[in-house]
């Protein structure tokens, strides 16, 4: 949802690349909460941060780390070349929903982690003004 938001939000100023510590396919309802906020993300991919390393494309670090959740804070690895690291302790949707009975008992969690990432990354507009008033791209 991140990734969503910032290429949307952000597409001027941010290269945005998400991956996760233990990747395992794209949330179904994530992809409905975001299809719901008119931000499509089903043809992202869900990737390993050790992808995102090997990228060719990607030599050259990343000037802003940011992880999402207490679990990816713990378990991130140092990412070389980052120039600064954030974290940003959103709840996890799947696991608020663990006991719902039906989508939209699920919903209303991803809907409000949706509507927080969202804010989250809005404010980043502030973040990537001053790395390009330093000198830094992002």
């Amino acid at each position: 949802m991140a990734e969503g938001w910032a290429r949307r939000l952000l597409p001027e100023s941010v290269e945005a690349h998400s991956a996760g510590t233990a990747p395992h396919g794209m949330n179904t309802l994530a992809m409905m909460a975001m299809a719901e906020a008119g931000v499509p993300i089903a043809r992202h991919t869900s990737k390993s941060v050790d992808s995102l390393l090997a990228d060719p494309s990607l030599v050259g670090g990343f000037d802003l780390v940011i992880t999402v959740c207490d679990s990816a804070r713990e378990s991130c690895p140092t990412i070389p070349g980052a120039k600064r690291v954030i974290h940003a302790p959103f709840d996890d949707p799947p696991f608020l929903a663990r006991d719902a009975a039906s989508v939209a008992e699920a919903m209303p969690h991803y809907r409000r982690v949706r509507d927080e990432i969202k804010a989250f990354v809005q404010s980043l507009s502030r973040e990537v003004e001053i790395a390009h008033t330093q000198g830094v791209h992002s």
